[in-house]
């Protein structure tokens, strides 16, 4: 993706069309609306701060769980499009909240929103709390497409803010866009990774610093 091509493409539509799964693609196609129903009830009992239950979920749908497979794969695979169906109104509202910062200050703006937000929502936390191996294992590692989509939608943000030069050369996109979703991750399950306690505000410090926005 380049510069230009960045500009041209919403905030909400990066990561997927970077890391499509078989189940997101199955949503996204329209042609298949049993899967589409149980997606929908699974993320109600997600937002309900409610453990996402196969054999619950099939029951409640009036079909059996081998139905259910069929439609939407193994847990792991509707637990992931959960996450990021309720990643990508994060985003967006990060963006339109830093509409009036520019360059590095933008990226940070949104990306410290976004982990702010990640901290705060309850029925996120007790999701942390109730599943914390689960957890960090599909949002920071590549066993899921959550990371994927979130380092391609940095790279987007360092592309569309910095250009294909950020930082006057010293850092590629790409590996710039994967420390900042490290350091993302680092502060938002700060808990879980190293016992200490999340903090959006020092993830904006560190953003910025990374970023040279005061520099």
């Amino acid at each position: 993706m380049t510069s230009t091509t960045a500009t041209a493409v919403p905030i909400a539509t990066v990561g997927s069309n970077a890391a499509p799964s078989w189940l997101s693609e199955r949503l996204a196609d329209g042609s298949h609306p049993d899967a589409l129903r149980a997606f929908e009830s699974a993320r109600e009992t997600f937002i309900a701060s409610r453990r996402i239950d196969m054999g619950n979920l099939a029951a409640s749908l009036g079909v059996d769980r081998t139905s259910l497979f069929r439609w939407v794969g193994n847990r792991d695979a509707l637990l992931s499009e959960v996450l990021w169906s309720l990643a990508i109104p994060t985003l967006v509202q990060a963006e339109h909240a830093s509409a009036d910062l520019v360059g590095g200050a933008r990226i940070a703006g949104i990306l410290t929103h976004f982990v702010d937000d990640l901290i705060t929502a309850e029925y996120f936390r007790q999701f942390l709390r109730r599943e914390p191996a689960r957890a960090l294992r599909l949002l920071t590692t590549k066993e899921s497409p959550i990371q994927r989509r979130y380092v391609a939608t940095a790279e987007w943000l360092v592309r569309r803010d910095l250009g294909d030069a950020p930082l006057g050369g010293a850092i590629d996109p790409p590996g710039l866009a994967y420390l900042l979703v490290r350091m993302s991750e680092s502060f938002s399950y700060a808990d879980l990774i190293a016992g200490d306690v999340p903090s959006a505000e020092r993830a904006r410090v560190a953003f910025r610093l990374l970023l040279r926005v005061d520099a």
